[in-house]
């Protein structure tokens, strides 16, 4: 068996892991990276950048078919069609061109791929089962384990034939007529949103008591508004009960305990992802456990010396850019850099219609701290570019101490503002108050603005409202 040597080797070659092996190999770190599949791991491939370009796909073709008839906007077009087979092609040349990027930022700074299974043998040493078919054993000074996420199954709703998960509910090139959707969280209702504007009748089963149940409810509103207007037909405090005997519908049953049976060509199952952590050894190492993630320190590292772990399966939160950064710093560290991972903030972003974003904390969760916090919102109904992209829905909300106006918190739902987190996380990072924030000249007419007066209006003197 061939046998090769490395400082660093890299378990996983989705955002995290590929992120570790280029600031590895950017600072001298002789690195290999280990990937069983295609290089960008499940967000590059079938995750966040597949969905947001079937959720693009679907928002141009809504806005198509909403112009056939009568609209403000005075604009009129023949009835759209929707080629998916072209459209699915489409989707995947962005994910080909982001994918086949990575891999030569990886040969540029000089890191080893190899395609294969990986298998941990100790802290040391890992075998891998190449596509070649060769054997090959590396042996290694450190180990990062960035083997990300896999989808929940429910034991009766088992994935294949009409029950698919968001991988298969991305590649399908033939719209089902009646899709169910198991789970409200933001796999499930970024899909089901995404087909039902493409003319599917989609149907979401939730065994909360709302959509989005992490969210609070004031965030959570105007999304439900949306997916009523949309025609998505809502299914709370319900359960799925499994496929009917013929397979083309859902059984399910309410908190009263009635049974129904939902029509269903398709069964979405998004309830949720654990970490990845069978399948290659992983129990070899013995490591300590946070629950179904391996546990890790503010540095990454796990209960064995020189053995690192980042991205999902640490546990939550699971977002690709917690992962990068994790990356990152491990690399770093391996390279003799001091660093730690704790950051004040990390943004999570539904790409719901609206969308909705979170960072730092919530006015429940500053409380639930001890902080006596100021909450003020300011509504999109009151911002000029808002309205002016038929926008209005949603608010940003800021939370302040109420000691020293420094920002702790921001939240926000509506029409694009997935573009304003990176403000959001500069704010907390950077120790801002409302004063620095309400102090700045924002750009007019921009969303950024309601960012402004929300913190103008917890100062007493809004401008706009």
């Amino acid at each position: 068996m061939q046998v090769k040597q490395t400082t660093l080797l890299v378990i996983g070659g989705g955002p995290g892991g590929y992120v570790a092996a280029i600031r590895a190999g950017q600072l001298g770190v002789p690195t290999m990276l280990v990937e069983g599949d295609k290089l960008g791991g499940t967000c590059l491939n079938i995750g966040c950048i597949p969905s947001k370009a079937l959720i693009h796909l679907a928002d141009e073709f809504a806005q198509a078919c909403r112009f056939t008839g009568d609209n403000p906007l005075g604009i009129r077009v023949q009835e759209p069609a929707l080629d998916l087979v072209k459209a699915q092609k489409w989707k995947d040349g962005v994910v080909g061109k982001l994918t086949g990027g990575v891999g030569a930022l990886l040969r540029k700074n000089g890191v080893q791929v190899v395609q294969g299974w990986a298998t941990v043998l100790d802290g040391k040493t890992v075998e891998v089962k190449t596509k070649e078919g060769e054997p090959l054993r590396i042996q290694c000074e450190h180990l990062l384990l960035a083997t990300g996420s896999v989808p929940v199954n429910l034991p009766h709703l088992p994935a294949g034939g009409n029950v698919v998960t968001s991988t298969e509910a991305l590649a399908l090139t033939q719209k089902p007529r009646h899709l169910v959707v198991v789970g409200a969280g933001y796999i499930g209702l970024e899909l089901g949103i995404a087909w039902r504007k493409m003319g599917v009748d989609v149907a979401v089963v939730e065994a909360a008591a709302t959509v989005l149940p992490t969210y609070d409810e004031e965030l959570t509103k105007p999304v439900l508004a949306s997916l009523r207007k949309l025609g998505i037909t809502l299914h709370l405090n319900t359960t799925a009960e499994g496929l009917t005997e013929r397979g083309d519908g859902l059984r399910a049953r309410s908190s009263n305990a009635d049974e129904f049976v939902l029509p269903a060509d398709k069964v979405l199952v998004a309830v949720g992802r654990k970490p990845r952590t069978e399948g290659f050894g992983l129990e070899s190492l013995q490591l300590d456990m946070a629950g179904r993630a391996v546990k890790i320190d503010e540095q990454c590292r796990t209960s064995m010396r020189n053995v690192w772990a980042i991205g999902d399966l640490a546990g939550e939160p699971m977002l690709a850019h917690r992962a990068m950064a994790q990356g990152e710093m491990v690399a770093e560290i391996v390279a003799g850099k001091k660093r730690r991972f704790a950051p004040m903030a990390i943004p999570a972003v539904c790409f719901t219609d609206p969308e909705l974003v979170v960072a730092g904390m919530t006015p429940s969760e500053a409380q639930a701290k001890g902080l006596d916090v100021l909450v003020s919102q300011f509504p999109f109904a009151a911002n000029g570019r808002a309205l002016s992209m038929e926008g209005a829905e949603g608010f940003v909300r800021v939370v302040a101490r109420k000691d020293t106006h420094q920002v702790v918190g921001w939240q926000a739902v509506g029409q694009g503002v997935s573009e304003l987190s990176a403000a959001f996380t500069y704010a907390i990072e950077m120790g801002a108050r409302l004063e620095d924030v309400g102090g700045i000249i924002h750009a007019h007419p921009t969303l950024g603005e309601a960012v402004q007066e929300s913190a103008l209006r917890a100062l007493g003197h809004a401008l706009h409202i």
